[in-house]
This record gives C-alpha cells, structure tokens and sequence, in this order.
C-alpha cells in the first residue's frame, strides 16, 4: 500500500521564519567602516588640495622676485634719468653764462676805446662847449652805448665806495656829511652788468668828526 503524502502538510503554507520581520538594523561595525573610508577620502583629497597650493608657492615666489627686480631696475633707470637731466641743465646754465661772458667781453673790447671820446664830451659839457650838432652827435653816442650795456656812474654827493670809486685826493672834512663822500668827479665810472669797466675818479671829503 503506497503512503501518500500528508495533504495536511501538502496544503499548508510552508512559511520563512524570517518573513514578515522587520529587517535588522546595520550593524555598527559597518558604519564605522564607511566613515572610516569617507575620512581616508577627505585627507587624500585635503592632501592633494595641499600639495597643489604647496606647488604653487615656488611659481608665486618668482613672479614676486622677478617683479621686485623689474621695479629695482625701473628705480636705478629713473635714477640714471634724473641725475643726467640735472648734468645737462647745468650744462645749459655754464653754457648760457660762458655765452653772455663772451659777448660781455667783445663788447667791452669795442666800447672801452669809446671811453676817452665820453670823457672829452663830458669835459665840453661842463665847460658848455657842447652845442649846436655836437650836442646831438654826443647825446647820439651817449645813447648807443647805453643800449649796448656801458652804463655811467658817480655823481657828487655818492658815498664812497672802493669798489667802484678811485680817490684821487682828499679835500678835507665836511660837516655836512657823515661818511667819506665824492665831492668832485674828475672822471666817470663805467660798468658793463656787475663788472667795471673802470672806477669813477674822484675828490672826497671826510666827516668833520672823523
């Protein structure tokens, strides 16, 4: 007699002793390891970040050592400019005055012979000699050679100064006056700018108290 398989058995639902539970939780031990492996991933990524700035550094450090030369040789070249503009204006400055000597000095060579005639005019003024066309002959020449820079000085009543006076003799004191002063003009002075051409000639008295 063949046995038949238990239909109790046969009809009932065999069931997973695990189905229908709440799966379980994650252990622990594997969210350490996936923190443990984000952790290795950030200190790689910081380290490469690092290294990458780290290699920067020497290309930053020679654009700044280039620059601060390129700004040293800007400063020496601007340097060099300023002193050879200074040379050159004091070049110009010798130049312009050696230029105004020489012209001084050709003009005092032509007009110095002219000094003997203006002392005769003077002379013929004061001995009223000087008329008619002498008179504007002379005030014609007087005029010329004002223009040409030869300029008369020393009038009586100046006080005396050496530096432009010759004292050809002295008169005594004067109560009138209180220093060494011209009284009488024997010949005028002459000066071309700061340089004389040739010192008044003159009388002096002294104060009365010297």
């Amino acid at each position: 007699m063949t046995e038949r398989p238990d239909e109790s058995v046969a009809g009932t639902e065999q069931h997973d002793p695990t189905e229908g539970e709440p799966a379980a939780a994650p252990s622990p031990e594997g969210f350490g390891d996936a923190a443990g492996e984000m952790s290795d991933e950030t200190e790689v990524e910081t380290q490469v970040e690092g290294d990458a700035v780290a290699g920067s550094d020497p290309g930053t450090a020679e654009e700044q050592d280039e620059l601060f030369a390129l700004r040293g040789k800007v400063a020496g070249l601007t340097d060099d400019l300023q002193r050879l503009q200074a040379e050159y204006a004091n070049y110009r400055k010798r130049v312009d005055r050696d230029r105004q000597l020489v012209a001084e000095t050709a003009a005092y060579k032509a007009l110095t012979p002219v000094i003997e005639v203006l002392d005769t005019i003077d002379r013929a003024k004061e001995h009223g000699e000087l008329e008619g066309g002498l008179k504007t002959v002379a005030d014609q020449l007087e005029r010329v050679v004002a223009t040409s820079g030869l300029v008369r000085f020393g009038e009586p009543g100046d006080a005396f100064d050496p530096t432009l006076h010759e004292a050809l003799s002295h008169l005594g004191t004067d109560a009138e006056v209180q220093v060494t002063t011209v009284k009488h003009v024997a010949k005028g002075g002459y000066r071309m700018g700061d340089r004389v051409v040739r010192a008044a000639q003159v009388l002096v008295v002294d104060p009365a108290d010297a």
